[in-house]
């Protein structure tokens, strides 16, 4: 097959769509074992349905962790940006390298020896209950908005694409979410997300291997893609409008990953529910791994898919309406002799979507449950709260659904749009948090008003760049030929659906100033932007209003003030008669603990009859001479 024509195919077949089945019925049935295991076991609490019992290991919850963020966003978007900016996008590992290292070193300990259920628990208690409620408020924004993205866009691409009905799709996702999140918890979430992860890589890896070998092999992709600017790994141009170069992934990068990382909901859920701090560091370092798998595969996609059409770039041929379209191109042209191969991209497309959709109901649902509506439910048996906790996934899993109806139509790619949410909402989040664990002056007016000017400059510039698109040779797009297409479509390039690219702007005369600097900063640098405006803003706010008292401040609360931990207990063993039926299987530490003397007392008890009976170990907060 010529790289340079057209597909043959121009939609799914029947051993398609029956790949693509088996994939879905396998999450189904990974949730429903998981559902029936628990359910023959021991009492369940609302804490252990959202955090797995906090028994887990490393190696799942790493490579759950990979998979949550690494959605059909990056399955379609992280190719097509590696196909039109070259090989520097693999300094993305980098940034996530970084992100993980400070994450597993200054976040997790805080989070972890405090036995939270919700990150915006340690805003209330460092801080006060307005601030959990802003913060949580903001964490529901943000992740409705990505689900959103990650659930409406593939499928709105798939469909042009393929044929692929939307509805049906976007009913399908919602629903297999529901079913394997609500019936088997965390632990369905993690263990779905282990099979969704193999599933990914085997598609790129399908990919790789059939693109470099219609090319003439691995020498002659690398030789096409340096002769194209493609091998570009020396860009430290310290240009804050270049989309791409070391330094916006080294800090824009790693900024915006640690917001995802370090203090968002939904990553921290994961690894705080491993049964020690040091399993959960090892979940962190085994994320890396995958998460460096995933992303180095996606960039070879791209490089590959270059090396295939250097002569007929598809999106300047009119053959795609958007960037974001490159890779089912590239899969049915491919792939056209070879039935179910294009089901098996499907697959890994939409096990990026369903890993990201079900960590963010089960997260939404979390924080609802503890931020929200558990501090007015007094008296509420454990039973009542995860039956509760089941009702919060499946409302906010159509909660999802319904949103989509509302999005709005953007000049934004994939990738582009879904960490411009997370930049804008995450950034400031993510200042808040370094405020109260590592700056001791800082307090609740500061706070509360850093946050909302930190998202409203994060916002100003995200709303800017939108309605302005930077110029592409500024972002620095690798240029690419239409020359040799069979049949070349001009004009202008567009999308008929909420996706718009590159349609070059009638406004150029009337574009403010701001829009050639300010408004064309890279979008990785969003997140950072909002940080240290935080930071900025609640230390200058926070001495103005009068600095928090070090002595105020409860141990535990300070990164630098953390108490040793002694490693859980091995699990107990559910069938064993030394296990009461209705005994719920408690945490190294009661959450309700350090909310306690949290709320009233001035000085601690040096020990408390709750802390005595915590599996005959040293309580997390508890001082170590004890």
């Amino acid at each position: 097959m010529s790289p340079e024509s057209h597909p043959s195919r121009t939609a799914f077949g029947l051993a398609d769509y029956g790949v693509f089945a088996v994939m879905l019925l396998v999450s189904m049935a990974i949730g429903l074992f998981q559902g029936l295991r628990r359910a023959g076991g021991t009492e369940e609490r609302a804490e252990d349905f959202f955090t797995g019992g906090r028994r887990m290991t490393a190696l799942p919850v790493g490579l759950s962790l990979s998979a949550s963020f690494m959605s059909a966003v990056q399955v379609l978007g992280v190719p097509a940006e590696a196909y039109r900016y070259g090989l520097k996008f693999l300094y993305m590992c980098l940034g996530q390298s970084l992100n993980t290292l400070i994450t597993a070193y200054l976040f997790l300990p805080v989070f972890y020896r405090l036995g939270i259920t919700s990150t915006n628990q340690y805003l209330k208690m460092r801080f006060s209950r307005s601030l959990q409620l802003l913060a949580t408020i903001q964490f529901i924004t943000a992740t409705l908005l990505y689900t959103g993205i990650v659930i409406y866009a593939p499928a709105l691409i798939l469909n042009q694409v393929t044929g692929l009905d939307i509805w049906a799709s976007l009913f399908s996702t919602g629903l297999i979410c529901t079913f394997y999140t609500t019936l088997g918890g965390m632990k369905a979430v993690i263990w779905t997300d282990v099979f969704q992860v193999v599933v990914m890589l085997s598609g790129f890896l399908a990919i790789v291997i059939r693109g470099t070998v219609l090319v003439g092999g691995p020498a002659a992709v690398l030789e096409i893609a340096s002769n194209g600017s493609r091998i570009n790994l020396g860009d430290f141009s310290f240009d804050l409008r270049r989309r791409y170069t070391f330094w916006t992934f080294v800090f824009g990068g790693t900024m915006v990953w640690l917001s995802m990382y370090g203090v968002n909901q939904s990553q921290v859920q994961r690894y705080i529910a491993c049964k020690t701090e040091k399993e959960a560091r090892r979940a962190l370092l085994v994320n890396q791994v995958g998460l460096c798998l995933i992303v180095s595969s996606a960039v070879t996609c791209g490089i590959v898919m270059f090396a295939l059409y250097r002569k007929c770039d598809p999106l300047k041929a009119g053959l795609i309406s958007a960037a974001d379209q490159y890779m089912p191109f590239l899969v049915l042209d491919i792939f056209a002799d070879y039935p179910g191969v294009p089901g098996l991209f499907l697959a890994c497309a939409y096990s990026g979507t369903l890993s990201t959709a079900s960590t963010s109901i089960n997260a939404m649902a979390a924080v609802t449950m503890e931020d929200i509506l558990k501090p007015r439910l007094h008296n509420v048996s454990q039973k009542r709260l995860v039956l509760i906790s089941k009702g919060l996934c499946e409302f906010t899993s159509h909660s999802c659904i319904v949103e989509i109806v509302f999005q709005v139509p953007s000049s934004l790619s994939l990738l582009q749009g879904s960490f411009t949410v997370m930049g804008i909402i995450g950034g400031p989040l993510l200042g808040a948090f370094i405020l109260g664990m590592f700056i001791p002056a800082s307090n609740t007016p500061g706070v509360f008003v850093a946050i909302v000017v930190g998202f409203g400059i994060s916002l100003w510039i995200g709303i800017g760049a939108s309605l302005y698109p930077p110029d592409p040779q500024v972002m620095g797009v690798l240029p690419s030929s239409a020359d040799h297409c069979p049949l070349l479509v001009t004009g202008n390039t567009t999308l008929n659906g909420s996706l718009v690219v590159e349609t070059p702007s009638s406004l150029a005369g009337e574009r403010p100033s701001i829009a050639d600097d300010f408004y064309s900063m890279s979008f990785l640098y969003y997140g950072a932007l909002g940080t240290v405006s935080v930071l900025l803003v609640g230390v200058a706010v926070s001495y103005i209003t009068g600095p928090t008292q070090r002595k105020a401040i409860a141990p535990g609360l300070l990164w630098w003030d953390l108490h040793p931990v002694k490693p859980s207990p091995p699990p107990l063993d559910r069938g064993s008669s030394s296990s009461s039926p209705t005994e719920p299987q408690t945490p190294p530490l009661t959450p309700s603990l350090p909310m306690r003397w949290l709320r009233g007392t001035q000085d601690r008890p040096e020990t408390s009859p709750e802390a005595k009976t915590q599996n005959g170990h040293l309580p997390l907060l508890q001082e170590s001479k004890v």
